[in-house]
């Protein structure tokens, strides 16, 4: 359990430096107003990054998740359009992703396809679809859409938590308490650990893939519907690139890439990085939001070298205590 520590305390320690850096740099930067919008913003991306944070522990991988927020959001907007509550509309999408998500954890298993290929499938096919169901952006228009705008709770100070980010420390919640506090959550790191090993502990191999897959889309869409709540809107280039900042997220929040090793609550951290850094290019004003990327890029750098360092670290301690 020691070995999932130790990757987020860098994490957490590089989240501390910016955001004191921000406070030393600008006037106001400490404050709840900054972290709730930082919540808000970024919620949606920290959703759809916590269901790959399982795919990740696992040894898998999915590039499908930019695509399904885009889909869900052009189909939230159409049904709705057609006399649907947001919140019906909301469950069949929903549904849609875990329904998605299992089967693609099922073909990877039964036909032992890599994750990356099958994924990759997964984009062009929901994206594509995202251009069938309408080429130009959709309004939602509903009182529901209205009020979920609307509703936060206060913080000390002038900050408030918005409806999104609200949704997104639950989901966050429940993410933690499977990973860490569920027999799924188990097996789901002893298939990334080794797959042999954990096939020989009587791991249900193919069912705890469909289940990681499917918890996966879950996430996804529920990141979709966020996004297409916050918006008001669905757009069918919505998402485009999300795939790579959830996986960034991920792998800032400290999750090893090669699978086993990680926490669900380290990508909260991870997700906050990204959106800090350019929350502080945006309070700067002189700095266009491509630095945003390129410091993203070399931090993510950073990360994977600490991390081949401390695999390399734990290979070497294995074998001299073998």
């Amino acid at each position: 359990m020691k070995e999932r520590y130790i990757p987020i305390a860098g994490t957490i320690f590089v989240f501390i430096a910016l955001f004191l850096t921000g406070g030393a740099l600008y006037k106001h930067f400490l404050s709840t107003l900054v972290l709730g919008d930082l919540l808000a913003d970024n919620a949606f991306i920290i959703i759809a990054a916590i269901g790959t944070t399982f795919v990740i522990i696992s040894g898998g991988i999915d590039l499908s998740i930019g695509s399904m927020i885009g889909f869900v959001g052009v189909v939230m907007a159409g049904l709705v359009g057609h006399g649907w509550h947001p919140l019906a509309a909301a469950a069949a999408m929903i549904a849609f992703g875990v329904l998605y998500g299992g089967i693609v954890g099922w073909i990877i298993d039964i036909c032992d396809i890599q994750p990356f290929i099958i994924t990759l499938a997964g984009l062009f096919l929901l994206r594509g679809s995202c251009f069938m169901v309408s080429l130009d952006s959709v309004p939602i228009k509903h009182s529901f859409v209205d009020a979920f705008s609307a509703w936060r709770i206060p913080l000390p100070g002038s900050g408030f938590l918005t409806s999104s980010a609200i949704v997104m420390l639950l989901a966050l919640l429940a993410g933690v308490v499977i990973a860490h506090f569920t027999r799924f959550g188990t097996n789901v790191y002893a298939l990334g650990g080794d797959r042999t090993s954990a096939a020989l502990m009587g791991v249900p191999i193919r069912r705890t893939t469909v289940m990681i897959y499917a918890l996966g889309g879950f996430y996804s869409a529920l990141g979709g519907v966020i996004y297409a709540l916050y918006t008001a809107s669905g757009y069918p280039l919505a998402g485009s690139g999300v795939e790579l900042d959830a996986i960034a997220a991920v792998v800032l929040g400290g999750t090893l890439l090669t699978g086993g090793v990680g926490l669900v609550v380290g990508t909260l951290f991870g997700g906050l990085i990204s959106g800090l850094i350019a929350t502080i290019i945006d309070f700067d004003g002189t700095l266009t939001s491509a630095w945003a990327r390129v410091v993203v890029g070399l931090l993510l750098f950073l990360f994977i070298l600490a991390q081949r360092t401390l695999i390399g670290t734990r290979n070497a301690l294995r074998q001299s205590i073998g």
